[in-house]
């Protein structure tokens, strides 16, 4: 059924835009027909209409991967630097939990731990929503930063680094064989918000995948049964997606954006001394820094999702 859905509405949407081109058409004759210039504009908003259509399209149909219409699991780590690069992964957070609301997606934290000084050492988080993880997984990789420290006394100009993971969450059809055996569960006390019940109990859980050493954890339930069910969710989709990597390994086919490295960034933020965003996989460049930070990163992703129907 899902299928079905989503091949009718392919179809619609081929159909809805060669009506436009039909309806830009006749308004084109009628424009030359008559020499009407206001005509002719209607033709060419609409000619534009379409344009945008096609490219909705184009980028929907990137989307055809078989988990990319999954929810995703996204997790950020600082890179060395300490308080520097805790508060740039802080900001990489904030960037994509801005995306997700204007996307209209539900986005909910899962493990928080935060920085000693500033920023965070860790943030585990879902977004929920369709397609939600074939739009993220173009965000997997080292994300770097060069600004002036606002950290630094002295002014100086610093290059900071956070890695993004994404992961899809694993529909309950999808089986992945997890014996209980395999794993170490521990219990502590929550270290983020959520009141005097959270603080005080054992309610936080961790996981540890032994054959692995996946670790996984949650702390925002005030139950350590839910936070147990989560951490156990994120643990299966982590353990599908380590299968999957094997087999594209064994297969010689490994997608770039699986290969995490420091210094081998997929993006640049520059604050200093100009403003300017790149993305180094597709040389799409833009100045307006702050609408990038504030979660407007939709052009950066369409570009790398595109970007293969291009031929690179």
């Amino acid at each position: 059924m899902k299928k079905k859905a989503s091949l009718e509405a392919a179809v619609f949407s081929f159909r809805r835009i060669g009506g436009i081109i039909e309806d830009s058409e006749v308004l084109l004759a009628l424009a030359e027909e008559e020499n009407d210039a206001g005509t002719a504009g209607e033709a060419e908003c609409k000619a534009a209409e379409a344009e945008d259509a096609l490219k909705d399209l184009e980028v929907k149909r990137m989307l055809g991967g078989e988990n990319d219409r999954l929810n995703a699991i996204v997790a950020i780590h600082p890179g060395a630097g300490g308080t520097e690069a805790q508060d740039w992964a802080e900001m990489l957070l904030r960037m994509y939990l801005r995306w997700a609301e204007r996307k209209g997606y539900i986005a909910e934290t899962v493990d928080y731990l935060p920085g000693e000084e500033a920023g965070i050492k860790s943030v585990t988080f879902t977004v929920s929503g369709e397609f939600a993880y074939g739009y993220l997984k173009s965000e997997v990789g080292v994300h770097r930063l060069v600004r002036i420290s606002p950290f630094d006394a002295s002014k100086r100009r610093h290059t900071s680094f956070a890695s993004v993971f994404v992961y899809p969450e694993i529909e309950e059809d999808i089986k992945v064989d997890i014996n209980e055996s395999d794993l170490r569960v521990d219990t502590y006390r929550s270290s983020g918000a959520g009141g005097q019940h959270v603080n005080k109990t054992d309610s936080a859980v961790r996981i540890t995948h032994l054959p692995t050493g996946i670790v996984v954890q949650c702390q925002n339930e005030r139950s350590q049964h839910k936070n147990r069910a989560t951490a156990m969710k994120i643990l299966k989709a982590r353990l599908y997606e380590l299968k999957k990597r094997e087999e594209d390994e064994k297969r010689s086919s490994l997608h770039e954006k699986r290969e995490i490295a420091w210094g081998s960034q997929i993006r640049s933020y520059v604050l200093q001394p100009y403003r300017l965003i790149k993305d180094h996989r597709t040389g799409v460049e833009i100045g307006d820094v702050d609408r990038v930070l504030g979660g407007d990163i939709d052009r950066l992703i369409e570009a790398y999702l595109i970007r293969p129907a291009r031929g690179g």
